[in-house]
């Protein structure tokens, strides 16, 4: 594994970020044809990912192997899991029993943190405009997020304890986990044909909690997000995320590494593999490997939904954030009509949170507000 914290080629501030992306970053924001329908799709990608991952968050392969063996459940994923014995019983977020994830009982989009941020990056855009600043993020934690996890606890703590907002992630542990990364989704979706502006318009949400690594992999998702929405396939979509984060970084390396080995990619075990083998000791949480396998699974899948988001859950390492994130890039690219109804028409036009006041809101609603905020 490889690892160069070097501030001059990993910065943190967005100027310095800026500078460091490669040629051809800034370029014309595209038209978005039927907006709606990819709206839809993304938004709803984003909640059927991230439902199909809650139940094996982390498991190594042979455990969800073993789940999918014991219920009858296709492997990699192409419906969602049933009931397993594998799988502990739980309140999640203490919003929603594990119940509510297994196939025969979803009646909503439950709640997770994955879920949870978009409608916080929703709010955080109604309340204070696309010229926010990281006090108005930090501030909007302080108002309605009662809890967090790793990066996002820490700064949270430092948040109460009276740290200002711009300092809140200088002593984080996590500052290059996945947690920033999971919250870009709100930003490309306002920001639809321009990856550029989509990662300029992530960056305060990013620096709150995160550093180097950590705000480039948030910057790269709103990114791709915002590309998926006239990008001719997913991978087109990475490639143009890649653009908005600096060409020396670990992450950009790790992501061009995955290209250039395409070609070994012949199945979600091989796709793991390589990636165990390239970054060997890095946590399952960490924002760069689990990027690579976000990349991986769209190589295998194509422009196919199913085939991208079972093997991305197949995978594995933090593969309900990493679902959600396809899902989302997918669902942008193709457009509601290209993912099978299955996946979402028992959601019942709901989806759950944990942020205060807002335990459930409307899919069709949500989808609307960020329409909205396209044109602003």
């Amino acid at each position: 594994m490889y690892f160069n914290h070097n501030q001059d080629k990993q910065p943190d501030t967005l100027a310095d970020i800026l500078a460091k992306r490669p040629a051809g970053a800034d370029v014309p924001a595209k038209p978005v044809d039927n907006l709606h329908a990819r709206m839809r799709g993304a938004v709803l990608g984003r909640f059927i990912g991230c439902t199909l991952g809650v139940p094996v968050e982390n498991n190594p392969i042979l455990v969800m192997q073993a789940m999918a063996a014991e219920t009858g459940t296709p492997f990699p994923p192409t419906t969602y899991w049933k009931k397993s014995r594998h799988a502990p019983d739980y309140m999640h977020y203490g919003i929603n029993p594990i119940t509510d994830y297994w196939e025969d009982s979803i009646c909503c989009a439950p709640g997770d943190d994955d879920i949870t941020y978009v409608i916080l990056n929703l709010l955080l855009l109604e309340k204070y405009g696309k010229d926010y600043s990281v006090d108005n993020v930090g501030q909007l934690w302080l108002d309605i997020l009662p809890r967090a996890c790793t990066a996002e606890d820490e700064a949270l703590r430092q948040l109460k304890s009276g740290t200002k907002a711009e300092f809140a992630a200088n002593f984080n542990g996590y500052v290059e986990w996945i947690g920033a990364a999971i919250r870009a989704d709100a930003f490309g979706y306002v920001e639809p044909g321009d990856p550029a502006a989509a990662a300029k318009l992530s960056y305060n949400d990013a620096y709150l909690t995160h550093r180097q690594n950590g705000i480039y992999g948030e910057m790269f998702c709103a990114a791709a997000i915002a590309a998926a929405f006239t990008a001719e396939t997913p991978l087109d979509a990475i490639r143009e995320g890649m653009k908005q984060i600096p060409a020396e970084s670990e992450l950009y390396r790790a992501l061009e590494w995955a290209f250039s080995v395409q070609d070994q990619v012949t199945c979600y075990q091989r796709a793991r593999l390589l990636i165990d083998e390239k970054f060997a000791g890095m946590h399952p949480v960490h924002t760069i490997n689990n990027m690579v396998a976000i990349t991986f699974a769209l190589m295998l899948g194509g422009n196919d939904f199913d085939a991208c988001v079972s093997n991305c859950i197949a995978i594995g390492l933090d593969n309900d954030c990493t679902g959600a994130t396809l899902g989302s890039i997918c669902g942008a690219c193709f457009g509601i009509d290209a993912i099978p109804v299955h996946w979402y028409n028992r959601f019942n036009d709901k989806v759950c949170t944990y942020i205060t006041g807002y335990p459930s809101l409307s899919i069709n609603d949500v989808i609307a507000r960020f329409e909205a905020l396209t044109a602003i």
